[in-house]
Parts: structure tokens; sequence; C-alpha cells
């Protein structure tokens, strides 16, 4: 152990003569060697009692790590600190607090001492471990410290404060250093201490403390430094220069002589270079990734910007060919009825000639004037001012007509065209929208026969509950993921060839699902990509009593003449009265007496005067007195006089303002006897 120590001595001394040898102090400023001139008893708090860091030796001397360190700092700057010698830690705090020492010698860094110190970084490092009697049961974790358990340790040591705050549960004593710990654990007053570990193996051997053991290592270490007074700058300074001018040669052989880990700065440290480098590529990854990112949302968003631009233009293109079909088909019977009515007016003709002229002409208005009522119910689609004219229909019939339509049309493709009735025969009458019904069925089946190379087509039509059920199957290449959530909007297709198959309009299946929304339906699809869709639509079922379908002609008595019945015509169009007179007059089963108003101030001045008018039909545009006022004026007078609107204008408003004003039912311009008849047979006979 003699031999040990000389060694040890031998190595200080060799190691103070070099580092006498290479005293520089060209690292200090002009200000700070006039500081260290000026003052000549710089104190530093030395506490001899916590070897080996610092402690006193067997002759008596100051000994240990950072007592070496002091030396050597004081061979650089060629000065002598003063040393103050304490006996007791926590009074070094206080003195560093009141300023009565510059520098403490040895010290861990904490919160608490920030406030007045300022710390450097530590020299070495020493782990902490756990002290217990050799009897007492294994602690391998502070978190098994129980209850009634205690744990010593010296006072305001650094420790404290981290035991404290990560386990403020355990029962903590103090001593006055780690001697005096160390001795009441030995002697069983204590459960457990915690220290260096260094510390704890040197003051157990040379006390002869037989009773205790190390028994854990902890995962936090005893990491001192020097530390100066947090008002003395310059003192700061120096002292940071002076560590920073010690070598690593120069540390390594202080440390290597008292057997402790190296503190090796960060900057040298293998795994520092390691993480330095990870850190630079997975900086250098990210900044790439984020740039392809970014890359990536440019041409994402010149993407949509192109598609936006291109759907705005197609929109356009399509709603300028919409525009272009309307003129279309609104000439296209407009020149039949023209031409043929100027050949009605040569004198050549036969009587054939002139019935088969006329024939044409009726039907090419009546083509003319359904043009124009589609023309007006797809323009007032988006607002869905649409009217719902609901009509008696034998749906065997209209799937019957559906099947001739199509069928020829799937052969020619090599598709089997089935439909498939599932009704009971009381249920093949109902009450609905027909045109609407036939516009959705034309669009969904056309898409069919489009989508479908080769396979089946299969229609399905039943009534469950309430509601009427059509089914549209096809083995077709169905639906793309990306056009479900678009396929029933209003100008998004995506293939010029598409709007050639509603119709000419260019709407596609927004016709269908508009108009199965405007009569109380919806239309839903399942598909499978390859292999086909099914449309499923889904209307409101209202049935109608076969024996309810012939009810108007029984309530019409056969008579060889008629009553007489006088009803008033409110029109200020001479053609329309006209024709409606016309009309009135051709119908055998009635005997009118028809009066005319040419105004509504007249309507409401016949009525008045003339109590035998059984009815009156109104129309809504007229000059003086508009039909509303007039029919709300006729009502005051003869309230149970009915009154029948009608206009050439038949949106939803118009109907509920003519109901409002008091009119008892509405007729659509240009007035269709077969559905002017019912309304007269339910008025006329109800008021006889």
């Amino acid at each position: 152990m003699k031999l040990l120590k000389i060694i040890s001595l031998f190595i200080t001394i060799l190691l103070l003569l070099w580092a006498t040898s290479c005293s520089d102090t060209s690292f200090l400023s002009s200000k700070e060697k006039k500081y260290l001139a000026k003052h000549d008893s710089i104190k530093v708090a030395v506490f001899p009692y916590y070897p080996p860091y610092q402690f006193t030796n067997d002759q008596g001397e100051m000994d240990g790590i950072f007592v070496d360190f002091l030396e050597l700092i004081e061979q650089k700057i060629d000065y002598k600190f003063q040393r103050v010698y304490y006996t007791d830690w926590e009074k070094v705090l206080n003195d560093a607090k009141t300023n009565k020492v510059d520098m403490i010698l040895e010290i861990q860094q904490t919160k608490e001492k920030e406030s007045f110190l300022v710390f450097y970084p530590p020299l070495f490092e020493s782990k902490h471990a756990i002290v217990q009697r050799k009897d007492a049961p294994l602690i391998t974790n502070l978190k098994q410290f129980g209850k009634d358990q205690k744990l010593i340790l010296p006072y305001q040591y650094s420790i404290v404060e981290i035991i404290q705050k990560k386990y403020p549960n355990i029962t903590i004593g103090f001593g006055k250093d780690e001697l005096e710990c160390l001795q009441k654990v030995n002697s069983g007053e204590y459960d457990a201490y915690i220290g260096p570990k260094a510390v704890i193996k040197y003051l157990i051997t040379k006390n002869n403390l037989k009773q205790v053991r190390i028994s854990t290592e902890l995962p936090f270490s005893y990491s001192p430094g020097f530390a100066v007074a947090k008002n003395d700058t310059d003192l700061q300074s120096i002292i940071k220069k002076s560590l920073n001018s010690i070598s690593n040669s120069e540390k390594k052989l202080i440390i290597d002589n008292w057997l402790f880990n190296v503190v090796t700065p960060f900057y040298e440290k293998p795994n520092f270079w390691i993480w330095v480098t990870i850190s630079i590529v997975f900086l250098l990854i990210v900044i790439i990734l984020i740039n392809r990112y970014l890359k990536f949302k440019i041409k994402q968003r010149t993407r949509q910007l192109r598609i936006a631009k291109e759907k705005a233009e197609e929109s356009d293109r399509l709603k300028t060919n919409f525009i272009q079909n309307i003129s279309h088909e609104i000439r296209t019977p407009m020149n039949g009825i023209i031409g043929f009515s100027e050949l009605l007016q040569k004198e050549n003709l036969t009587l054939e000639e002139q019935r088969e002229f006329a024939k044409i002409i009726a039907k090419n208005s009546k083509e003319l004037i359904v043009s124009i009522d589609n023309i007006l119910e797809i323009a007032k689609l988006q607002t869905e001012k649409i009217t719902i004219k609901p009509e008696e229909i034998d749906l065997d019939a209209l799937f019957e007509t559906i099947y001739k339509k199509y069928q020829h049309k799937a052969k020619e493709k090599n598709i089997h065209f089935v439909v498939e009735s599932q009704l009971d025969k009381e249920a093949e009458h109902v009450l609905i929208d027909k045109p609407k019904l036939f516009k959705i069925l034309l669009n969904l089946i056309d898409n069919a026969i489009k989508f479908t190379k080769a396979g089946s087509i299969i229609i399905e039509y039943t009534i469950e509950s309430d509601s009427i059920i059509i089914k549209i199957k096809d083995s077709g290449i169905g639906i793309k993921k990306k056009d479900q959530e678009t396929i029933f909007n209003i100008f998004t297709q995506s293939e010029k060839e598409i709007s050639k198959n509603y119709g000419g309009l260019g709407l596609g299946l927004s016709i269908a699902k508009k108009n199965a929304d405007l009569i109380g339906g919806k239309i839903s699809f399942e598909t499978l990509e390859g292999q086909g869709t099914t449309f499923t639509v889904i209307l409101p079922f209202i049935p109608i009593s076969k024996t309810h379908l012939k009810t108007a002609e029984k309530q019409i008595p056969l008579k060889e003449k008629p009553e007489k019945h006088i009803i008033l015509i409110a029109e200020d169009g001479d053609v329309n009265f006209l024709f409606l007179k016309t009309v009135l007059t051709k119908m055998p089963e009635f005997n009118f007496v028809i009066h005319r108003a040419e105004n509504g101030r007249k309507a409401v001045d016949i009525c008045e005067e003339n109590t035998q008018i059984e009815l009156v039909l109104m129309d809504i545009k007229m000059p003086i007195m508009d039909g509303y006022e007039a029919t709300q004026k006729i009502k005051k007078i003869r309230p149970k006089l009915p009154v029948i609107a009608q206009t050439a204008y038949s949106t939803e408003e118009d109907i509920k303002k003519a109901i409002e004003a008091g009119c008892d039912d509405f007729i659509s311009k240009p007035i269709d006897k077969n559905v002017l008849k019912p309304i007269l047979s339910r008025f006329i006979f109800k008021t006889t």
C-alpha cells in the first residue's frame, strides 16, 4: 500500500513539473491578468472529506483528483488560490451564497444551486450505488423501497435533490458527510445509503465497515466540476479559459492516476460522431423527402388545376352542345309543321292528302310540345322547379313497351335482354309521373346496353310494402371507383360518346337521378369493376284499382241528349279561346253553353250576373285583372263555383299560387282533351 502511495506521489510530482514547464498564461487577456494581480486572495472552498476527490492523506496533506486539477490550473495561470477548509458542507453552500468564498473546488450542478453559482462541465463521472447491511434483503431498484424503510444521505448534497424529485415517497434522513451515513447504515440505524461508488469503496475499506455492502448500481452518476460565484464574471472567464487549456493528455494523466472514468468531451466520443452522422443523414433524407413531397404537391395541385380547367372547358362545351341541341330539337318538328301547313294551302290536294298532312302537323306539334317541356324540365333540374304530373299507368304495359324498344338493340350486341315482372294483378296500375319514370328507365337501360359488350341485361320490377322497386342488372364493365362519387353529377362525363346516349342533352345519368328525386324516389347502385352493375330504383307506390280506371266513364250517363251545362271561359287570346271552345263542343258526353270573358274583371262581372254558370276555365295571365285576383273575387261571390286554372306556365309555384287564390284544379296549355275530360266530369257532375 505504501509502495502504491509512493508511485502515486511520484507521478503527481512529474505531472506538476511537466505542467510547470508548460506554463503559459497567453490565453488570458490583459484585463484578466490585471484582475489576478489585483486580487491576491481569491478564496476556494475545500471540503477534504470526499476521498478520492479531495481529502487529507496520511501525511496530513491535501490530496485527491480535484486538488491535482486545482494545482494544474494554478501552474497554468501562475497564481496561488487561497484555500478555505470546511468540515460542514452546509456552511460551504451558505458562504457561497453570501460571497464569502469565490469558488467551490468540487460540486455537482443542480437547479437550486444555479441561482448563485456558475457551473463548468464535469471533469469525470462516477456511478451512484446503494449501500445496505449484508443481512438485509437486497434492494435492486429504489421503487422497491418500502414506507417503513429509511434512507440516509449527506445533508444538502446534490443526490438529495435528485432522490426527492424522482422518488418523493422515500423517507430520507440526513448525515453530516458520507462516512457518518455509512456508519449509521453499518450500525443498522438506517436501511440504506446512496453515494458515488468510488467514494463508498474507499470509505468502507479505510474505516473497516464490515457489516455493509454495495447492493446495486444506479442509473445516475456523480459528475462533479468547478463552480464560481455568479457575480464574478472576470473569475468565471479565467476559470473557463483555464479548464479549456487543459489538454486531453493532461486530463487523462490525472484521471488515470486516480483510476476514475474520464468524462470525455462529447465531441470526442465516437458515439457523438455516429449520432451526428446519423442525424445529418436523417436530416438530408427529411429534406429530400420534403422536397419530393413539395414537388409532388405542386404537381398534384397543377394536375388538379389542369383537371379543373379541363372540366370547366368540358362543361362549357357540353353546355354549348346543350344549347345547340335545344335549337335542333325545336327546329326539327317546326320544319314539319311549317312545311306541311304551307302544303295544306294548295287547292289541288285530295281529301286523303289533307288528312295525312293534318296528322303530320298534329304529330309534329305534339313532338314540339314534348321537346319544349323536356328542355324546360332539364333547365330547371338544378332548382328542382319541375311540375309533377302523376297519371294512371299500367306497369306491365309500360315495361312491355320498354322491352319492345330495346329488344332489337340488345340482340344486335348479342345481349340477352330480359324483363321480369313480380307483380300481382291488383298492383299493375299505379299513379305516377309517366314521362319522368320513362326518362329514368331510358337513361339507365341506355347506360347498361352501352357498357355491356356481351352477357345479359335483366330488368326486374316488383312492389314491396309502399314502394315500387325496379332493378336493372347488367354484366358490363362496371363503374370505376374514381367515377362512383360523381356518376350522377351534371356535366361531369369523361367521354364524348356518353352524351349521345342520353337524348342528345349531355346530362347523362343525372337526368335519371334528378327525376327520381323529383317524384319522391331514389337511385342507388352496386358495381364490381369488370363484372357489371345493378341500378336499383325505389319509387313511391300509389295503387289505382282497375275499377277506378273506368269510373269516369261510368259516371257519365250515356244519354241521347246530354244535359246542358253553362260554363265561362276567361281567355284573352282569340286563338286559344277558339281552340278550347272547339274542344268542348266536340265532346259528345257534354252539351255546353259557353260564355267568354276577355279579362279578369269581365269574368267577375259575368259570374256575379249569371248564377247559372256551373264552371269557370280561368286563364291566369290576362289584361286589366289577372286570373289570380279574378278567382279570389269570384270565390267571395260564389264560394262553391268550381274554377279551373289554365296557363302555359306550369311550375310548382304557379300551381301553388293558383290553389292559394282559390282555384279548384289546374290544367296546362296546350290543353289535352284527355286530361280536361276527367276534370270536367269531376266538377260538372259534382255540382248537378
